[in-house]
């Protein structure tokens, strides 16, 4: 008899969609860099960084709608223009600090500037990582401070465009705990750029709505298989992986946490979250008052 057009790509498509989960979140990352390394050569770092962040960006759109890891995050839910606003607020601040530090030349390169660059960007990486991972776990243990981070957790769904939803102040404590360990390894302004290039493309991956299976990555570096685990309103398994790019101090700490995937995982805060920008850049500030006021006067 006749094939139906409907059961005919499927066998196709369950290779294709095997292909994409494995092959993706490291293609994706060796091509950014492989763009970023040819700016570098060709004298415009800046200029091929935004080209190679710009490449991811297509590519996840791209498989976000054709290999989803959940169809219920491909849902609207209310929050893009807000998410819009936090990612531009919070990158231009942060990106602009970093690129000053790093144009600055007050900043003294030490001898392990003359090093091999990848492994100035390692020991970058490694260094940094010690204060992200610190300042990520104590914006969960510490109240004062998770009521600025709530403003990032308070997502229902993972895909690419909330990844810069953070909060100013949640953005500058992070800044303000890594700058320092990464500084004084005395790394080349190049390796610096690097590190934080290497941060921006992990950590859109991570929070990409499509279905990745990383394997043996996600025992080094922050993939989207571990956030997700992060990001549950359960806080006995959210209070885990704290890092950002590495797990190697969640490792040594006590912190890792990786189960097989869970589809039903619930993810978001047990707090209210108001769903407007300025309401949500104010409600860290008035957090109690916001928490015990009646829901119709929130």
């Amino acid at each position: 008899g006749e094939l139906s057009a409907r059961t005919v790509p499927l066998p196709a498509q369950r290779s294709l969609a095997a292909i994409v989960a494995v092959a993706a979140w490291p293609l994706l990352l060796l091509s950014a860099a492989a763009i970023l390394a040819a700016g570098f050569a060709a004298g415009h770092p800046t200029l091929y960084f935004n080209l190679s962040y710009a490449w991811i960006i297509v590519w996840l759109l791209i498989l976000e709608r054709s290999f989803p890891y959940r169809q219920d995050w491909r849902a609207a839910d209310g929050q893009m223009g807000p998410d819009l606003a936090h990612t531009f607020l919070n990158k231009g601040l942060v990106q602009l600090l970093i690129v000053t530090v790093a144009s600055d030349g007050r900043v003294v390169s030490g001898p392990l500037s003359s090093a091999p660059l990848a492994l100035q960007v390692l020991c970058g990486l490694v260094a940094s990582e010690l204060g992200l991972y610190w300042a990520h776990r104590w914006k969960h243990e510490w109240p004062s401070l998770w009521r600025f981070h709530a403003v990032h957790h308070s997502v229902r769904k993972l895909w690419l465009v909330n990844t810069g939803r953070f909060h100013f102040v949640d953005s500058f404590v992070a800044v303000g705990a890594s700058l320092p360990g990464l500084l004084l390894t005395g790394i080349s302004r190049e390796a610096i750029i690097w590190v934080g290039a290497i941060t921006a493309y992990l950590g859109i991956l991570t929070h990409c709505n499509v279905n990745m299976r990383c394997g043996y990555l996600s025992a080094v570096f922050n993939t989207p298989n571990l956030h997700r685990w992060h990001h549950a309103t359960d806080t006995a398994i959210g209070n885990h992986n704290y890092g950002e790019n590495l797990v190697l101090w969640d490792m040594l700490l006590g912190t890792y946490w990786n189960r097989p995937a869970d589809d039903g995982t619930v993810i978001g805060i047990p707090e209210r979250m108001p769903a407007g920008f300025f309401a949500q850049l104010a409600v860290p500030f008035i957090w109690r008052r916001y928490q015990s006021a009646p829901a119709d006067a929130a």
